[in-house]
C-alpha cells in the first residue's frame, strides 16, 4: 500500500523525453518552491525563470495550481486539465486528483486539508474548511462539504460516505 505519510518522489518525475505536461507544472512549482526557500542572490536571479517555466507549464496544462500551494510530494495529476487548488489548502503525499477538480473555500470557514493517498475522482469539488482522511477516495463529479473519514469512499452531491 502507498504511504499516507511518507512522500514517494519518483511519482512526480517526468520520463525524460516525455510530453508530461502535470508532472512538468509540478517540477516547475517544486523548482520556485526550493529558490523561494533557500533565498539568496543565485535564487533571486533563477526566480523569475522559474516563474516564467511555472507559467507556461500552467497554460500548456490549463491546471490553476499557485507557486506558493501546499501540496506534499508524490502527487499525481495524470490530467491536470482544469484544476483549481486554493493556495492555502493542504493537500498530503501521495494524492491522486484528476481533471476539473476543485479545491477551495466553500460555505464553512476555511479551507480543506487532505491527508496522504487521498484519490480524487474527475471532477470533484472539495469545498471549505474541511478535513479529508488518510487513504480516502472521493468519487467522480462529487461535492464534498463535510469532513470524510480515513479509508472511506465518498460520492453523491453532496457527497455522503459509502
Amino acid at each position: 500500500m502507498i504511504s499516507s505519510t511518507k512522500a514517494d518522489w519518483k511519482r512526480e518525475t517526468p520520463a525524460s523525453g516525455g510530453y508530461e505536461p502535470g508532472k512538468k507544472l509540478l517540477a516547475a512549482i517544486r523548482r520556485y518552491q526550493l529558490l523561494a526557500k533557500n533565498g539568496g542572490f543565485l535564487s533571486g536571479v533563477r526566480k523569475p525563470i522559474a516563474v516564467l517555466n511555472y507559467r507556461f507549464w500552467s497554460a500548456i496544462s490549463g491546471a490553476d495550481i499557485p507557486l506558493n500551494s501546499k501540496i506534499g510530494g508524490g502527487l499525481l495529476i495524470p490530467h491536470p486539465n482544469g484544476i483549481v487548488i486554493h493556495p492555502d489548502a493542504q493537500i498530503g503525499p501521495n494524492c491522486l486528483i484528476f481533471q476539473q477538480v476543485t479545491i477551495g473555500a466553500g460555505t464553512k470557514p476555511g479551507l480543506p486539508v487532505i491527508e496522504g493517498h487521498v484519490d480524487i475522482g474527475a471532477g470533484a469539488k472539495v469545498l471549505g474548511g474541511i478535513h479529508i482522511g488518510a487513504h480516502a477516495r472521493i468519487g467522480a463529479n462529487a461535492v464534498v462539504v463535510t469532513d470524510i473519514p480515513s479509508n472511506a469512499t465518498a460520492v453523491g452531491i453532496p457527497a455522503v460516505v459509502r
